[in-house]
């Protein structure tokens, strides 16, 4: 495929994105793995993606064999190829796609103990600190918590509604009420932010859906804005239009590395590791798996399952036969 048309391709496919509502991040992914399917397969012209089930059966099976990448991974190329062929080219995918599966690895999750989450959140400052906060306390994923908007969080009852998560689909969790005075102040920055925003012709936060063509002013609205803002203005790479986005996700896991490396714990810790420790502290007080299923927004309490393994260990399962020597 020459270089102006596989442009036109992948232009295509952002296009097709754009009109479904796909998140920016899903759109990059995708684009970038269909990207690596036209490379492998060296296509010169539109003509070539004929067969896709048996090309794309021969690039997940390199990515398995030569690239050794994990099955999610796998799967995640093969929703984007699906896509390509399905959305985009409206060529249906009738045969079965066989390709050599990637190993997926049964990884424990790292969990840490309330004395270390308590050291780590107490050593952190400012934003990060309150984002990590969230995520020990509600249970979220890092993306999910810098997507909030200021509506989402409800004091009165006691939760946050978690919008738009995998498989398109809200769900509630819990809110912890001893951040309610530091989540205060923080709000009441964010407002002054806001409101300068305003003021100099800014202010309009993204809207997904096309919900800006819906309700008119919802975009410049209090309730509307995230609730942690990015501290600069950028240009929006799809409408082109200035705006305050919210923070990056990998700031937050900067803060965390930093915080683990001056307690100096031996343990791999990411952003997602304390929402790991939400549900394993959760079980460990006694809260049934299916009430925590529903928190995390698990389809599948298989899922969920893994940390009834972690709580099966060490000290809350078999007690060491060597604590019995003495």
């Amino acid at each position: 495929m020459s270089s102006e048309k596989s442009k036109d391709l992948l232009d295509q496919v952002r296009d097709v994105m754009r009109v479904k509502h796909y998140s920016i991040h899903t759109e990059r992914i995708y684009y970038n793995w269909i990207k690596r399917f036209v490379q492998y397969h060296k296509m010169t012209s539109r003509e070539v993606l004929q067969n896709g089930e048996e090309k794309i059966e021969k690039f997940l099976t390199y990515l398995a064999v030569e690239l050794h990448v994990a099955l999610s991974t796998q799967n995640q190329a093969m929703n984007a190829l699906v896509f390509l062929y399905k959305k985009v080219l409206k060529t249906p995918l009738t045969d079965k796609i066989d390709a050599v599966r990637a190993f997926k690895k049964n990884n424990v999750p790292v969990v840490l103990t309330r004395d270390e989450v308590r050291k780590i959140i107490s050593i952190m400052e400012n934003v990060p600190q309150l984002i990590v906060k969230i995520l020990y306390g509600s249970g979220l994923r890092v993306m999910e918590a810098v997507r909030l908007r200021v509506q989402d969080i409800d004091y009165k009852m006691k939760q946050i509604t978690v919008r738009s998560v995998k498989g398109a689909k809200d769900r509630i969790t819990t809110f912890p009420e001893s951040i309610i005075p530091i989540l205060n102040n923080h709000f009441a920055k964010v407002k002054i932010l806001h409101d300068g925003d305003l003021i100099n012709g800014f202010g309009h936060v993204y809207l997904p859906y096309a919900l800006s063509h819906k309700y008119k002013n919802a975009a410049k609205e209090w309730n509307w804005q995230y609730v942690f803002p990015s501290r600069n203005l950028s240009k929006d790479p799809r409408s082109g239009i200035t705006r305050r986005h919210h923070v990056d996700p990998s700031s937050v896991n900067k803060a965390i590395k930093i915080a683990v490396k001056k307690i100096g714990i031996q343990k791999k810790i990411s952003s997602h590791t304390f929402r790991h420790s939400f549900a394993t502290h959760l079980l460990e007080k006694g809260i049934d798996i299916r009430t925590i299923q529903a928190l995390l927004g698990h389809k599948d309490v298989s899922t969920t399952m893994v940390y009834t393994y972690v709580l099966q260990q060490g000290r809350h399962g078999v007690l060491s036969p060597m604590d019995d020597l003495f």
